[in-house]
């Protein structure tokens, strides 16, 4: 693992997917036809390593916590994952974790995803890096990811690391009655409108922000090219615009987002410094293909 002096470091857990990344459409697949495009990127994917591969890039230690396919697939993953500088001693090799992947097809604004999950999401890593040195945060990159290790936040709050989610859009579970319960403990909660909307069942973003810091102590709501809002339980509310910058791809915006804001939070920058570097890290990655593209490294204040 990298030294970043007394920065602590972080764990992201999470499936991780080969992306297929198709750009320069004219339109949306339609069956029966045959679209083309100009651009593809293969490039390793899923939440908890792009939030990884950004930490990275600001300058933070930050461990991949993950079951990786022995497949062809997953195996061509491997120099990537280790170019991109993640820690990737938790990483779990397993033949039934693969292969796994995503199809994404980008249009200017937004995209649409195709995946397939293989195996169990429940590394064998997992106790071994909630208690590794120098760890102080766990970053869960899917409510599915906490649905399938029962215990994991009240495992790591054990060993006195704070906890962040994204709860990652996913038709099963979205609409989960027992959501918010099932997420008790988490500090840091980082949902995007669509996806809170569901959850807090309400599309006015106050009334969101009312029901959701009852559950959690930091609601940030991602908002896309609108910028973002977060609340605090005691009462504290923030936003903060996005700058306008040419968009290749919107995949992974999101989870570069939290890294900015984790790595800001981490750090003591407080909220306003926080946001603001969440927003930043967005938009660079919304300016290449692939979410786990770092344009360029932000030096840590």
């Amino acid at each position: 693992m990298h030294s970043s002096g007394t920065l602590h470091s972080v764990l992201c857990l999470g499936r991780t997917y080969c992306d297929l990344v198709f750009t320069g459409l004219a339109g949306l697949p339609v069956l029966g036809r045959e679209l083309f495009a100009k651009d593809v990127a293969v490039v390793p994917g899923g939440g908890a390593f792009i939030t990884a591969a950004h930490l990275i890039g600001l300058g933070r230690d930050t461990s991949l916590v993950t079951r990786l396919g022995t497949d062809p697939l997953s195996a061509g993953l491997e120099g990537a994952l280790a170019e991109s500088g993640v820690d990737l001693t938790f990483v779990e090799r397993a033949a039934d974790a693969g292969p796994q992947l995503t199809v994404a097809i980008v249009q200017p604004q937004d995209r649409a995803f195709l995946s397939r999950r293989a195996g169990h999401g429940h590394p064998a890593t997992v106790e071994a890096a909630l208690s590794s040195p120098g760890v102080r945060h766990l970053h869960i990159a899917e409510y599915a990811t906490l649905i399938e290790i029962p215990g994991i936040v009240a495992s790591a709050k054990a060993k006195g690391l704070t906890v962040s989610l994204d709860p990652s859009w996913d038709d099963a579970l979205i609409h989960d009655p027992g959501f918010l319960e099932n997420c008790r403990g988490v500090d840091l909660f980082l949902p995007n409108t669509e996806e809170a909307s569901v959850i807090a069942r309400a599309t006015n973003h106050e009334q969101i922000l009312d029901l959701l810091i009852r559950h959690f102590p930091i609601v940030v709501l991602k908002k896309g090219s609108e910028g973002a809002t977060l609340a605090t339980g005691e009462g504290e509310r923030l936003s903060r615009s996005a700058p306008h910058v040419p968009v290749v791809d919107t995949t992974g915006a999101g989870d570069a987002f939290n890294a900015g804001f984790i790595h800001g939070w981490l750090a003591g920058k407080g909220f306003s410094a926080s946001l603001a570097a969440a927003i930043e890290a967005g938009s660079l990655s919304v300016q290449a293909a692939g979410g786990a593209t770092v344009l360029r490294k932000i030096a840590a204040e």
